[in-house]
């Protein structure tokens, strides 16, 4: 009887939220539930049978060399894109924040563009830039006499994974500043004011003063930034495609060439690929978990710390 009194007293509310909850089952909550669906299931997607095969698809995936390396890549990416990105935005955004440049607006409109350029345009154009066949970069490495021959970036092992974390960390660096800007929006001027008069400047300042108050921040923007970084499909299909010899070849890459794309003859695997896309999301999953606890204790200590 509650809850009817409580739907009937909130009925308006309900009824705006609906349409965002129909949505939401739609494009969340549905694919959730299928994807672990498909996973327990050997289908190719192409035929109505549905063979039930259980947790079979994720032992075979715990058995699949290729399945590993590609999350391992994965985590390489992480690993090599988030700590440089969120590093260079914070000095940039403490720069552009105390507003020591003149032009301080025009360098964050011009960090900031290669965010809103599509992400396909932007491989493209990276493609052609690295060529090595008459490619800009390599041929300024000539002039300046860095390399004695041409370097193909995104046609070797070897420097695959750093070229495209290159691109990755100059395309989605002005969105992280972004996110910095507004965390030292919130520390007060008074800080400032007192940290002058104790005469702690530099990087005193931003070491000792600024970075302990925009901690919190600095969590959910580090799980931001984590979760961006293993959501990096559209940049490498349009630069490398997961090559050479799966050189750059990721879980979101890995998933899809399973699903729709098998590219040595073989039939696609949908119920392989759901259960990986299940394995994948199971990290994104625990990275949420682990920064709300570490945002909740940050805030906890802050508490502590102003009382």
């Amino acid at each position: 009887m509650n809850i009817l009194g409580t739907l009937r007293t909130y009925r308006f509310h309900y009824l705006m939220m609906l349409p965002g909850l129909v949505l939401a089952g739609m494009f969340v909550f549905y694919p959730i539930f299928a994807a672990v669906f498909y996973a327990m299931h050997d289908w190719t997607g192409f035929t109505a049978t549905k063979i039930f095969v259980g947790f079979g698809n994720f032992t075979k995936l715990f058995q699949d060399p290729i399945f590993w390396n590609a999350f391992g890549r994965s985590l390489l990416f992480l690993a090599g894109t988030v700590p440089l990105q969120m590093t260079i935005s914070l000095v940039l955004a403490m720069v552009l924040n105390m507003q020591l440049l003149k032009l301080s607006t025009f360098f964050r409109t011009m960090i900031f563009l290669p965010v809103v350029t599509p992400v396909a345009v932007i491989g493209i154009v990276w493609t052609f830039l690295l060529s090595p066949f008459n490619g800009p970069v390599n041929g300024l490495l000539l002039d300046l006499g860095l390399t004695s021959r041409p370097i193909d970036f995104l046609g070797s092992t070897e420097t695959v994974m750093p070229s495209v974390i290159g691109v990755y960390i100059w395309k989605w660096l002005g969105i992280t500043l972004i996110y910095w800007l507004a965390a030292l929006q919130t520390v007060p001027d008074d800080v400032y004011d007192a940290a002058r008069l104790d005469n702690c400047r530099g990087y005193r300042l931003a070491i000792h003063v600024v970075l302990p108050i925009i901690k919190p921040f600095a969590l959910a923007i580090l799980l931001i930034s984590s979760v961006a970084a293993l959501n990096v499909f559209p940049l490498i299909m349009s630069m490398t495609n997961g090559g050479p010899f799966f050189g750059s070849e990721v879980m979101e890459i890995f998933i899809y060439r399973n699903a729709f794309a098998a590219d040595d003859g073989s039939i696609p695997q949908l119920g392989y690929a759901a259960a990986a896309g299940v394995l994948f999301g199971a990290v994104l999953l625990s990275l949420t978990i682990l920064q709300a606890l570490a945002t909740r204790r940050a805030r906890k200590s802050n508490a502590g710390g102003a009382m």
